[in-house]
């Protein structure tokens, strides 16, 4: 089935149902839920926002692009916007054998399911108006596998291991999907953004999943901070990495040709430093992230540790601190003590099996109701 040619919208879909049941994916899981392609319309029209075009009117077709280069950026962008939707799936469908709860199975099926309906329209874009690379490039979106480690991003080869995982991934790497689609959403090529509102109005929902979800298990009491912190520590930092490299070439070219705006692009000065617009939008996330885990903070008891935000600089992979010897606050320390201090600071097998023996009695989260079935 991998080397299925695709030519039409409707021989990727036959290519999805293949994926389904390539990753073992239950199809009962899908019921009461509808996959499609989802645009808002009047995101087709308007005049581009920032960049070198401002002020000219929205690309529509691929053709009214006025540079090869900026249609070949524009479909790894949207390649890699799709990789992501796919890969969460892989990475989160082992949970549901253990889901502490109804309205938690639920989460992760709602969660799992609008991750897929958002990689249809990047491949719908793809099939569409990308000619026979765009197609390929859809193909090989179903063929990369998390567990192998060939999906484009680290973030999305981790694996996501139990509800504590879970939790701390959907608030803080969904955190940055939010970001990457709102940047998306005021993109010049309409289709792109069009694309983008349906899928910002869901992401906010796996969002809400991940951050009260953390808020149960601290009000629960039972798992203890400590690792909660490093759930933290593992996922906070594969988040600053999905912004880019510092100084990117990319981003800058990103946003002169009108791609990909700055996340706060309506608040920031009309003339972006276009030498640090991954740093920028990086700073933005994590003090989101600060008054998220202040939020938290106010839930644990005086007498117990608080939880912390990573430093910028803390186990990154890419950029100006990849490689580098940093604590989760920040500060440098000998090369020769780092892999010791990581495997403190970061969850090891014993704190999963530690996390398991705490799960397997119930009470280490509070329950919530599950939504009544829709008629």
């Amino acid at each position: 089935m991998a080397t299925t040619r695709i030519e039409t919208f409707n021989d990727w879909r036959d290519y999805f149902e293949w994926w389904l049941d390539d990753i073992g994916y239950d199809r009962r899981l899908l019921q009461g839920f509808t996959l499609d392609v989802q645009f808002d319309e009047s995101a087709l029209h308007g005049e581009i926002e920032f960049g070198h075009y401002r002020g000219r009117n929205k690309w529509r077709r691929i053709l009214d692009i006025p540079d090869q280069r900026i249609r070949d950026y524009l479909m790894h962008i949207i390649v890699v916007q799709g990789d992501t939707e796919f890969a969460s799936v892989e990475q989160q469908k082992e949970l549901y054998e253990n889901a502490p709860g109804e309205y938690d199975r639920y989460a992760l099926q709602r969660v799992n399911v609008e991750e897929m309906r958002h990689g249809w329209p990047m491949c719908y874009l793809l099939v569409k108006h990308f000619g026979r690379a765009g197609k390929i490039e859809a193909r090989k979106l179903l063929e990369r596998r998390a567990d192998t480690g060939s999906r484009i991003l680290d973030a999305f080869n981790e694996p996501v291991n139990n509800w504590l995982d879970f939790y701390t991934y959907t608030d803080f790497v969904d955190r940055d999907g939010k970001y990457q689609l709102r940047m998306l959403s005021m993109s010049a090529f309409a289709p792109l953004a069009a694309s983008m509102p349906p899928m910002l109005k869901e992401e906010s929902f796996h969002l809400g999943t991940g951050h009260n979800g953390l808020k149960r298990i601290i009000q629960a009491g039972r798992i203890p901070t400590y690792l909660i912190q490093k759930y933290l520590n593992k996922w906070i930092p594969r988040a600053y990495d999905l912004f880019g490299t510092d100084h990117s070439s990319s981003a800058r070219w990103f946003y002169v040709w009108g791609l990909k705006a700055r996340y706060d692009e309506h608040d920031c000065s009309p003339e972006a430093d276009l030498d640090e617009l991954n740093e920028h939008n990086r700073r933005v996330y994590r003090a989101e992230a600060q008054r998220l885990i202040d939020q938290l903070n106010r839930l644990i008891p005086e007498d117990q540790p608080k939880l912390v935000v990573p430093d910028l600089k803390f186990n990154r992979r890419i950029g100006d601190y990849a490689g580098g010897t940093f604590t989760v606050d920040g500060r440098e320390i000998p090369a020769e003590r780092y892999p010791a201090y990581l495997q403190s600071v970061l969850p090891t097998a014993e704190d999963e099996q530690r996390l398991r023996e705490l799960t397997r009695e119930p009470g280490w989260i509070l329950p919530k109701k599950a939504p009544a079935p829709s008629p």
